[in-house]
């Protein structure tokens, strides 16, 4: 995502590396390409102009952290300023209606019917005792009914359709009665796009919104098209007055200008962002977790969530507690690749660390975790306790058992009590790093 902005950026902040202190030169050098890293990314040309003047502005300012590097000051001010740019926090959605009426808008193939799915999941995934019902009125596009009803029977949520030849806003009228007399809390209505605006579809959409009374009206954008997707934002927003943006296609290589631009010039909030092409795969857009993915810093902040949403808090502080006192198990071990297996492809999760990307790139073979799996699963549960010793005898068993060479199960052995004496040292390292007994080259480290 976003890969050729993130290199500049990284390339910029790498220039200032070696230098103390940032300076009247080396700033006015650093914005210079700054603005042409977010020209190029199709950021929208008067929100680049002010985002790179009130960087320039607070770098020169006397509010800088004297106790950064040159570097470090800049990151944190380009960090700041794109979070701003972005809205600052996140933006759920107001359900305290009953039936929440939710609107869906926007161009043909912007991914309007799909996202429409992926909210109603979203929502009964996030709020389990909520029903919610999906409306099809979009009667324009071939197939779209089709394929509502396909995706509504995927996640198990019921859909009005009505005859074709009925108008959309028959149908979404009928979609409202039936909310209110069924006791629904969230009504989802897909409407019609087109290829380009027209006067058409704009008095369709008022036709529906006065019908129907919407508490939020989300313009759904391809992330692809840029400044474009901004500047239709804005015509949709005129007519109909959008409350927010769905933001799709950021798992592919978009060039960030629509994320960075939207919530600026529309001044309605970004509130999803599409991420991928599973039902499951939207999520709430977070200017803090954006602007570090722009910036090569990972998304710690979605990853955080993934692990939340498949463990509680009270396993990972009893986890932590084990690893930093180094008695975590091939147990504990196990249940952890299970975890990471759930949460998806590990590559993708890599991306997700700071720094993460590089490793991501790497020949990685994923049928390790497999393998380990099945070394530890042929263990007996004392064994994965480690209450006996694993001695050459119970190592052939294992082996055997798992399908695998005595090479493979004691590399496995040996990296997990290798692991084991880190998590263990840790404690005392911080306390070293605290008193610069460790090189510096560790001090970026977060232990």
């Amino acid at each position: 995502m976003f890969d050729s902005l993130t290199q500049k950026f990284q390339g910029i902040i790498a220039s200032l590396k070696g230098k103390k202190t940032l300076t009247e030169d080396n700033i006015t050098d650093a914005v210079r390409q700054v603005r042409m890293a977010l020209l190029d990314a199709d950021v929208n040309y008067s929100v680049a102009g002010s985002l790179v003047k009130k960087i320039q502005e607070k770098a020169l300012g006397k509010d800088v952290l004297k106790a950064l590097s040159a570097s470090e000051q800049f990151i944190k001010l380009v960090h700041d300023e794109l979070v701003l740019f972005m809205g600052q926090q996140e933006n759920p959605l107001a359900l305290q209606e009953k039936p929440t009426v939710i609107m869906l808008c926007g161009l043909q193939g912007s991914g309007k019917t799909t996202q429409c799915a992926k909210l109603a999941y979203y929502l009964r995934k996030k709020h389990p005792n909520k029903k919610v019902l999906l409306a099809a009125c979009d009667l324009q596009r071939p197939a779209a009914v089709e394929q509502l009803k396909k995706l509504a029977t995927e996640i198990e949520v019921p859909v009005v359709v009505l005859n074709q030849e009925m108008n959309p806003i028959e149908v979404a009228k009928a979609a409202k009665e039936k909310a209110v007399l069924e006791g629904f809390d969230v009504l989802i209505i897909d409407t019609a796009g087109r290829l380009h605006i027209d006067e058409e579809l704009m008095q369709q959409l008022i036709e529906i919104k006065q019908v129907v009374k919407p508490q939020e009206i989300l313009f759904v954008a391809n992330a692809a098209t840029g400044q474009d997707a901004v500047k239709t934002a804005l015509e949709f927003d005129k007519h109909v007055q959008i409350t927010g943006t769905i933001l799709t296609m950021l798992d592919g290589s978009s060039r960030a200008g629509a994320a960075i631009s939207i919530q600026e010039v529309t001044k309605k909030p970004l509130k999803f962002e599409g991420i991928g092409e599973k039902v499951s795969d939207l999520q709430l857009f977070n200017p803090h977790s954006m602007a570090d993915r722009i910036l090569g810093m990972g998304d710690v902040i979605n990853l955080v969530r993934k692990a939340e949403e498949i463990t509680s808090k009270e396993e990972v502080k009893t986890l932590e507690k084990k690893m930093l006192k180094g008695s975590f198990t091939y147990d504990d071990l196990l249940k952890q690749m299970k975890l990471l297996n759930s949460m998806g492809p590990l590559k993708g999760l890599l991306k997700m660390l700071p720094g993460g990307a590089e490793l991501a790139n790497m020949d990685f073979d994923e049928k390790e975790f497999v393998r380990r799996s099945a070394i530890i699963s042929s263990m007996t549960k004392k064994e994965r306790l480690e209450k006996v010793e694993l001695v050459p005898s119970r190592r052939r068993r294992i082996a055997d058992g798992s399908g695998n060479s005595i090479d493979e199960v004691n590399r496995m052995i040996k990296e997990h009590k290798r692991l084991k004496h880190i998590f263990k040292d840790m404690p005392s390292l911080k306390q070293k790093m605290a008193k610069n007994k460790i090189p510096s080259s560790f001090k970026g480290w977060k232990f």
